[in-house]
């Protein structure tokens, strides 16, 4: 992958620069919040060489796959982005006011923005301490040894300090000074202040409520925002000159205390609650409870909506030392979308997509199941299927074996000994059988469950003119030969200098290097689509084979320039027919390839045949394809 070329394409079809208020990401994903997504263009974004899949809800999100962080510090430097969050102004830069966004959203956006810059070092923190925890068991290092107390602060101190780091993370969304911000929580852990309000303080003759705030989040989040409307109230009422302490020492002067006296006790009875209000739910419904989750979770995890569980169970660790409902729940997820994917790698005969699933079904195996997750489980429906009932499954046992966890990580291989119970030696033992009935239930189903499409089934297609035989059934399908669509010197697809075209993934076909600047209907059909630049054009022919012609390489910068559309969607069009005119010259000047490509996309209910590629005049034959009729 070039990810500076990825980079460029996606910041592009995202609106620019300008349209970017924050940029984030996680270990798969590039999240955008965006100030007006409806300037995102989802169907190029999702063309983009690297890109998985695009996924808009509280936030716009681009799947990239495990080389997501070499693609974000690239969009970081074409950007400029800096801390990667840019004014949040009401309108547009052209003046047009900004897309409102439902309140649900904003408060998810909210969550996620807060929560997900913590994930590396939650999940660092999390898996040093389940590896203590087994070196422990194993009697393999002395728990009241230096070595091990200092390791195992390392670990703790990430959880106890997350009032600090929440401070951060909820400073930088709401764009004030995090290390301000920071500053000023950190009174909540400062020991002198900790022993004094034990002793029963008060302010002013207010009372201060006696709160363990270490591994709390609310009332960080809390005192941080109300932190945010007092900087930018003392920022607007100082003079100029001043402005460098004085409104860091006003803000900090109110925020404390009103976070002693109010909003600290607020957060912290708020986590509480949140806790109980779920515990309430598992003890109602019991250990179904946990099956119902994880069959759930692919939609959550798709959604984002996962994230706003992380305060509860970072509240439920630390209120009682462990937790029983979401991380078991991810045990069973994580497994079955891995033994899906290997399922499907065993049963493919698509090389594409054996690779993609073999890389997929190993990611989720150590915890990172968005890659199956977009890769291949939601293209799917049978595997979708499929992963959901095993989901249950494994849920329903992990829930009625009681299966908990003492540490905040995505449970996998590498993070397995977070099951591990001093007290209850068979915790860990129910958390194998639970990842074993998981994995077995998910392979098994996914093998007899799912089945290769008819069209696609079939061995390999060759280009010399020859193509060995899929299963379409002939009974229900129809052959069209498709004619070059433009006159010029015809290339194998492997030779395009774009790999979305290059490798196949957009389907198969042939292309054109023009001698003219005329795009022609190849076949009957009907035009479904004419992109705004005109560059592209979407038809469907009389018996369902539906084409894609593309004419240039990365030509939608040229923005419609030198392209002139003869059709509109809903034409039809006959053999022969001209549909775009284009300026073949200028294109070459202003330095652009105009290799006109023709693809047949949808590849699963067509089986296409390349026929000898020599042929260099527009009424030859070049392809055909066999499509079942729906």
């Amino acid at each position: 992958m070039d990810y500076n070329k990825t980079a460029k394409d996606i910041l592009h079809f995202v609106g620019g620069k300008n349209n970017v208020v924050h940029l984030g990401h996680c270990a798969t994903r590039l999240r955008f919040t965006l100030a007006d997504n409806r300037k995102a263009n989802v169907e190029e974004i999702k063309k983009v060489n690297g890109v998985l899949d695009v996924v808009s809800t509280a936030q716009f999100q681009v799947v990239i796959g495990n080389s997501v962080m070499e693609v974000y510090d690239e969009l970081v430097k074409i950007g400029n982005f800096g801390d990667s969050d840019q004014d949040d102004t009401k309108s547009n830069s052209n003046g047009t006011p900004k897309q409102k966004k439902k309140i649900g959203a904003v408060v998810l956006d909210f969550f996620v923005s807060v929560f997900q810059p913590l994930v590396p070092a939650m999940a660092g923190a999390g898996i040093l301490k389940s590896i203590l925890l087994l070196l422990s068991v194993l009697n393999l290092i002395d728990k009241t040894e230096p070595t091990y107390l200092i390791l195992t602060y390392i670990s703790g101190s990430v959880f106890y300090f997350l009032p600090v780091l929440v401070a951060i993370t909820t400073a930088s969304k709401l764009k004030v000074n995090y290390l301000v911000a920071a500053a000023a929580m950190s009174v909540l852990l400062f020991p002198d202040m900790i022993a004094l309000i034990g002793d029963g303080a008060s302010f002013m003759t207010l009372p201060v409520t006696s709160v363990n705030y270490a591994s709390q989040v609310f009332p960080s989040m809390l005192g941080v925002m109300f932190y945010a409307l007092m900087e930018r109230f003392f920022f607007k009422l100082s003079p100029k000159p001043i402005r460098v302490f004085f409104v860091p020492m006003m803000s900090m002067l109110f925020t404390v205390p009103v976070t002693l006296l109010l909003l600290g006790p607020l957060g912290f009875m708020l986590g509480k609650l949140l806790t109980a209000g779920i515990l309430f739910i598992f003890h109602t419904v019991g250990w179904i409870a946990v099956g119902i989750l994880a069959a759930l979770l692919p939609f959550m995890i798709a959604t984002g909506m996962h994230k706003a569980l992380t305060p509860y169970g970072i509240s439920a660790l630390a209120a009682t030392g462990r937790e029983t409902l979401l991380l078991p729940a991810f045990l069973a997820h994580n497994m079955s979308q891995s033994a899906a994917c290997f399922a499907v790698a065993i049963r493919t005969r698509d090389s594409r997509l054996k690779s993609v699933a073999i890389s997929s079904g190993i990611s989720a195996l150590f915890g990172i199941s968005e890659p199956a997750l977009y890769g291949v489980t939601l293209q799917r429906k049978r595997i979708l299927i499929s992963v959901i009932i095993s989901c249950l499954i494994g849920g329903l046992s992990l829930g009625l074996l009681g299966v908990s966890s003492n540490t905040w990580v995505s449970p996998s291989l590498a993070s397995f000994s977070m099951f591990i119970d001093p007290t209850n030696a068979r915790n860990f033992i129910y958390a194998i059988v639970g990842l074993v009935i998981s994995y077995v239930s998910s392979f098994v189903i996914t093998m007899f469950l799912w089945r290769e499409d008819k069209a696609t089934s079939g061995e390999s297609i060759t280009t010399n003119g020859t193509a060995e035989t899929g299963n379409v059934d002939k009974n229900t399908s129809a052959e069209v030969s498709i004619k070059q669509p433009v006159h010029g010197t015809v290339i194998p697809l492997a030779e395009v200098k774009d790999e979305v075209f290059s490798t196949k993934s957009m389907g198969e076909g042939i292309a054109v290097i023009p001698s003219s600047g005329e795009l022609y209907a190849p076949a009957d059909g009907k035009i479904k689509m004419v992109f705004r630049t005109q560059h592209a054009i979407a038809m469907e022919t009389t018996n369902g084979v539906e084409m894609l012609f593309h004419i240039g390489i990365d030509t939608v910068k040229l923005r419609g320039q030198h392209f002139e559309s003869q059709v509109k969607i809903g034409d039809e069009v006959k053999t022969g027919d001209l549909l775009v005119k284009f300026d073949l010259q200028k294109i070459i000047e202003a330095g652009y390839d105009p290799v006109t490509v023709t693809v047949v996309t949808n590849q699963d209910k067509s089986l296409v045949k390349v026929v000898d590629s020599t042929i260099n005049d527009h009424q030859g034959t070049l392809m055909f394809v066999t499509a079942a009729k729906n």
